[in-house]
Order: C-alpha cells, then structure tokens, then sequence
C-alpha cells in the first residue's frame, strides 16, 4: 500500500501510547493486563487505515483487537480512525513488522489472526513475502492455540489459490471458503477500504477461513 509521506505522523503517533503502544514486546505474555480483562485477543496483520478493526472493536465489545501496521504513514489514518470512533477500550494498534510476532506475543496469547487484502506478491522470487507463506504461518502457529484460526479475505484470485493450496499442504483444515463473499452477503462482514473499492467494481471478493491442526494429537 502506497502513501503520501507525512511528516508530522512519529509526532502524531508518539503522542498516542493509549492507541499505539510504544513497546509491545513488553507487554509479551501480559497482554490481557493491557486490555483489563481475559477476553480473546484477535490481530489483523496489515491493519492499513484501520477500518476493519476499527469496526470490529465497535461489532464486537467482548473482544479484543490489535492492529498491526509496519507503515507509519498509513497506520497514522488508523489511529484518527480510532480517535473519531472515541478509542475503542478493546482496540490497540501496533507500528511494527508483523514478521517479529513471535517478539510481541507469546505461544497461545492470541486467539485469531485477520488477513485482509494482503499484498499479492505475484512474482515466485517474492514467494516468501507473502503473507500466507510457509514463514508466516509458523508464525501464527506460534502465538495461537491448537484450533486458532486465519481469516483472510482479497480480491487476487490468484493469491487465493496459492492461499488455498499452501494452507492445506501446511496441514491447515479449511473450514470456510468462499468464492464471492458479496454474493452471500454475510451480516457479518465488515468492508476494507480496498474492499469497499473493489466489489463496487464488481471485483468477486475470496474469503477463507483456516486452523490449525493440534499436532501433539496428530504425534508431530
């Protein structure tokens, strides 16, 4: 995702530790401590603007989310969002690389990791940058429980099968998948910026739904 360069976002952010928080790691295994509560924890990897987790912190007040945003010009219009929602008390957002999850949560802290429009990486020798690669689901693997789950939702059909087929040869059992999320209209579904965008295209939106398999029970 590309951004106009904004000078005033560090201070911006830097002024906001009860939305941003300056040093997640931490809060590693502590996180309930953060929120106040034992509420399930939900991250969305590549949170952009912040308008899907935004709208789950409002959809969803028995849970808690984190978004997580490398960006600093970006995840800046997540964090106005969540001031113009009056700060959710479940929402936290992080200014990190998503790679270093492991350095921020601990095994099992999290319940849920949310996908959303992900950067398709169409080249094969940009593989491994995926977000649905082999790499990054060991790291989800790492924080969540046996049974936790991805959510992940694009417009590239060709990310989702590649999605489809490395979640399954991983040994992930899907347990939703669908090929035009709009066509089923699901009350549920809360709309992206980028989804908002491409399904008035007429862009089919692909969802799926996968988890992990407990492997202690499987003898790996």
């Amino acid at each position: 995702m590309r951004a106009r360069h904004k000078p005033w976002a560090e201070a911006y952010i830097n002024e906001r530790p009860d939305i941003v928080i300056p040093e997640p790691e931490t809060l590693k295994g502590r996180w309930q401590e953060e929120f106040g509560n034992d509420r399930p924890i939900h991250i969305e990897v590549g949170t952009g603007k912040g308008r899907f987790i935004t709208g789950m912190a409002e959809a969803n007040p028995d849970i808690n989310y984190i978004g997580i945003e490398m960006f600093r010009d970006i995840i800046v219009t997540a964090v106005q969002r969540a001031e113009e929602a009056d700060k959710p008390a479940n929402l936290r957002l992080l200014n990190v690389d998503a790679g270093r999850l492991s350095e921020f949560f601990a095994p099992g802290e999290l319940g849920r990791v949310y996908l959303n429009f992900s950067d398709p990486w169409p080249k094969t020798r940009h593989a491994k940058r995926r977000l649905t690669h082999d790499n990054f689901l060991r790291l989800y693997e790492s924080v969540l429980p046996p049974g936790g789950e991805v959510h992940f939702k694009t417009d590239n059909r060709g990310l989702f099968e590649y999605s489809l087929m490395n979640m399954t040869d991983y040994g992930m059992q899907l347990r939703y998948v669908s090929l035009d999320l709009h066509a089923d209209n699901p009350e549920w579904n809360i709309m992206t910026e980028y989804e908002e965008k491409f399904s008035s295209m007429g862009q089919p939106i692909y969802r799926l739904e996968a988890a992990f398999r407990n492997r202690t029970d499987e003898g790996e």
